[in-house]
């Protein structure tokens, strides 16, 4: 497995380095007009760095572009879905069209992912840490 600090760097990059897409996801995601919603950007889980994060729900969103259509990429996308999904978290998949498109869309299959229903009351997240 890869060290903590070598993921922790890795994120830091990826943070400073963001695609336009997800510096448009990132700024609806803060946007949120909900009470305690917390989301991380290029936070490391494991062996991976994911592109967003609530912790509250364990929620992993992921952005990707064309080069994911590559079965090899794809393939890799598959095992690591897999593995997060085994250690307890719910990944969901955007394409970067459906941020430039579609971004209302995407905010409201995330407000679902979050309190179950498009019309749900939003309540206050708590993140429970994990020993």
């Amino acid at each position: 497995m890869v060290s903590t600090s070598i993921r922790r760097a890795t994120a830091k990059r990826l943070r400073a380095d963001t695609t336009p897409h997800e510096r448009i996801l990132w700024r609806a995601l803060r946007e949120l007009p909900t009470d305690g919603t917390h989301f991380r950007r290029q936070a490391p889980i494991g062996p991976y760095v994911v592109d967003f994060f609530c912790p509250a729900k364990r929620l992993i969103i992921e952005l990707d572009g064309g080069h994911h259509n590559e079965a090899e990429t794809a393939q890799r996308d598959q095992e690591r879905q897999g593995w997060l999904e085994r250690e307890g978290y719910r990944v969901i998949r955007f394409w970067n069209s459906e941020i430039t498109a579609h971004l209302n869309a995407v905010m409201e299959r995330i407000y679902v992912e979050l309190y179950g229903a498009r019309d749900a009351e939003a309540v206050r997240l708590k993140h429970l840490r994990r020993r």
